[in-house]
Order: structure tokens, then sequence, then C-alpha cells
């Protein structure tokens, strides 16, 4: 999804003064010309003369005050000149692209608070065919307006460690578009994304892949356990890896995999997941935790694809760059910002994590090269045929969310300062911790490669 460019443009309107067509009316205006330019003349006069008294008693009154009314006249003049350097000089009016940080950090400032979406650069996968998704901003605008109620009915109030709001419409969202005949997820934790597939698909079956079941959970709190899915949980658990996909498919009737719809929520290596789930034959996939380049527990999409020939990829591990600096001043205010010192580890490695592949909630951690980092983004460019990530669901000046850094994140779908959209939709109503948890959720459909 593309990064919208910011753009000032000052435009200068020159109206034409109407002309008469009639000869009557222009020898009238001639007639009058000298009678008018005698009249300005001497209102001219007028305005001069009141001009110089008014400057003469104020000069009079500075002088009859001493050395004490040249010091406020010296003040007064400091005043002004601090303020136009405050309005002009930290704030300069100019053209910027979207593309470059450096200059969309000077244009809104280095503190961090400005949202400045996606200005650290939002590496996007590239597809086969450069396709991408059928739905529009619109599609989702309308879809939060009807999700907001539902989502107001969870069973699972507080999720903490679990999905939050975006992530939750999200699913929901895609699920309702895409309308599959069967719907699978690996990893449930206490059901939560369960009940938001119901939701979407209320008469679809569903297959639930979890090491614990989330019955386990109702003894502690809220949990949801689905009358219409199949759990592979507790001790029936199979890996997501391991599973027979060809024999359940047949049992379940499902001949066209195009209409199955894989979630995963698994903490896994998610090129390991893209592998298996090819080899099985599905394509419609979505993962929950998208990790940015230096975060996570797990090797991701949005680290895989964060490469120099990519746009918005790539990083400098030279403490004095613009980059470095950009950085620093952010993490003073979002949770998960990532500074230099974070991202690089040995020998400059800043891909993965500071070049390491993380698997398994981070059970597992493999060094990797970046030769072998870059030839698994050329293999993930082979098999997309479509790459779509989440974006946020409202500007952190709506939501209060102090977590994930804008700077790393594609435009949200209710910008900031659209405080009335976001009221009209219901956002008002739900509390701001829910908007915690975004981690750009991403979408993707994949296909054998072409040879």
């Amino acid at each position: 999804m593309p990064t919208n460019m910011l753009e000032r443009v000052l435009s200068v309107r020159r109206v034409a003064s109407p002309h008469s067509d009639s000869t009557a009316s222009a020898e009238f205006e001639n007639d009058n010309d000298e009678a008018t330019a005698d009249g300005d003349g001497s209102k001219k006069t007028k305005k001069h003369q009141q001009i110089r008294l008014a400057t003469r008693a104020v000069a009079n009154y500075f002088t009859r005050m001493g050395p004490i009314g040249l010091c406020l006249v010296f003040l007064f003049f400091a005043f002004i000149a601090t303020l136009f350097l405050l309005l002009f000089h930290s704030r300069p009016f100019v053209c910027v692209s979207s593309y470059d940080p450096v200059s969309r950090s000077g244009f809104f400032g280095l503190d961090g608070l400005a949202s400045d979406f996606g200005s650290l650069g939002v590496p996007w996968c590239r597809s086969k065919h450069g396709k991408t998704v059928e739905w529009t901003s619109k599609d989702l605008i309308k879809g939060l307006e009807e999700f907001v109620p539902i989502y107001e009915t969870r069973p699972i109030k507080n999720n903490m460690y679990g999905m939050g709001f975006d992530h939750s419409f999200g699913l929901w969202f895609i699920a309702r578009w895409l309308k599959p005949d069967l719907m699978i997820e690996s990893g449930a934790f206490k059901g939560h994304s369960t009940w938001v597939l119901r939701q979407a698909m209320p008469d679809m079956p569903i297959l639930s892949l979890s090491p614990r079941h989330p019955e386990k959970y109702l003894k502690k709190g809220p949990a949801y356990v689905d009358g219409n899915c199949t759990y592979f949980a507790g001790k029936d658990f199979v890996d997501f890896g391991s599973v027979d996909w060809g024999s359940v498919m047949k049992k379940r009737g499902i001949t066209d995999l195009s209409r199955v719809l894989i979630f995963f929520d698994d903490h896994q290596n998610e090129l390991k997941r893209i592998k298996q789930a090819l080899k099985a034959g599905f394509q419609h996939l979505v993962f929950e935790d998208n990790y940015d380049t230096g975060t996570g527990d797990h090797y991701s999409l949005r680290q895989i694809c964060d490469q120099f020939y990519i746009r918005g990829g790539g990083h400098s591990c030279f403490k004095d760059s613009d980059e470095a600096r950009i950085r620093l001043k952010r993490k003073k205010f979002w949770e998960k910002a990532v500074d230099i010192e974070e991202l690089c580890g040995m020998g400059e490695a800043w891909w993965g994590v500071r070049g390491y592949m993380r698997d398994d909630f981070n059970h597992s951690n493999q060094p990797i090269s970046y030769a072998e980092h870059f030839q698994n983004s050329r293999f993930l460019e082979s098999i997309l045929d479509v790459y779509w990530e989440l974006p946020p669901v409202a500007g952190p000046s709506l939501t209060h969310q102090t977590r994930y850094d804008p700077a790393r994140a594609p435009s949200p779908i209710v910008e900031d300062g659209r405080y009335g959209l976001f009221q009209r939709l219901g956002l008002t109503r739900l509390e701001t911790s829910v908007f915690n948890g975004y981690t750009q959720m991403v979408y993707l459909k994949i296909s054998e490669q072409e040879f």
C-alpha cells in the first residue's frame, strides 16, 4: 500500500477585473477618473498625517520615560525577533518527499511527537506481478463502522498478550471479505481469535491448533470455546507442519484449497510456515505478528523484505548517521522504537534481529548471513501474488497509543486530526489500551514458483 506524499502547495489566483461592454459606461468612468484621484489623494494625505501624529506621540511618550522607555522598546523588538525565529526557523515551510526521512524529520521535528507515518521506511514485500488487494480505504472505514459494535461484545475484555483492536479488526475484515469455506488457526491462546473468525463467518467450520486448549484458561478467567470448531489442542495437539492436510481436506470435503484461510499466531519462523503452507497447497495466509526488523521473537515477513533494493528497506549502522539520530530521538516517545545500538549486532549485522533468525518464541536463535537473508527475500518474491500490511486503525493523537513507532508503519485508516470520523465510527467508546497491540499484521496470497 503506497505511502501518501506530504505536499504543501502555494497557489496564487489572479482574478481579472470585469470590463464594461458599454461605451457610455466607459465614458462615465473616464469622466470620474480625475475626481476619484483627487478624492484618493485627499484620503491618503489625511492618513499620512494621522500616522505622523501617532508616531510623534509615541516618541514623546518614551522620551519622557527616559532610559526605561528605551529598555521597553528594546525588549519589545527582542520579543518580536524571538517569536519570528520560533515560527519560521524551527519549522521551515518546504515541500517534503514522503520517502525522505531526513527532510520529513526536519519538517515535523525530531521530537518524535509528530506521527510522521513511514518516515523511517516501510519495506513492502514485492509480489510477482505487482498485484494488490481488492479492497480500498473506503471499504476499511465501512468495515470499522460495522465491527466496533461487534468488538464491544467480545467475551475476553482484557486480552493481555493477545490481539488488540487493530488486529482483531484486520482478521475479521479479511475473513469477511474472502468468505472462506474453512478457516484454520495456528495458535489460539484464550480463544479470542477463534471468536473473531466466528463473528466474520458464523456458519463456516474452524480448525484450531494450539498446544494448550482454550478451555484451560476458563479456570482463571474469561476464555472462548467454539462449538463448531475442531480443536487439535492439549493432548491432541499437532503442529501445523506435521498435519496430513491432504487427509484432513479430504475428510472435510474441501477440494478447492483457494477457499481456505490460514491464520498464524504461533510465533514461529514465518518463512518456515510459508513453505509448509505452500507444500500443502494453501494460498491465503494471515500472520498476526509481523515484527519489524530488530524486534520480536521470530523471523517475520517484514524482516525478510527489509532489503536495500526495496523502497524503505535497508539500514546503516553508522552511529552518527541521520537514521541513528532520528531513531534515538523517537525512542524517547515510542516504547517499541529501536535505536541503532539495538538494531545492529556484531559486524554491523542489522537484518532479522541483530543478524539472527529467531524461531519458536525465541527458543531458537540462529545466526544468518546477509547473503542468506537476501536469498530468502528473493524466494518470497517468487511465490508472492499479493502482500498487504494492515494499517493502524487510527493515528496516535486519536488512540493515544505509545508503543509502536509510526515512523515504521503505513498511514492509518483514520488519520490524525480526523476526530469527527474517529468519533462517528464509535472508536471513542473503546479503552485506549486496546490500541497498543499493533505489529503490522499481514495478509498474503501465495502460489507455486513460475519457471
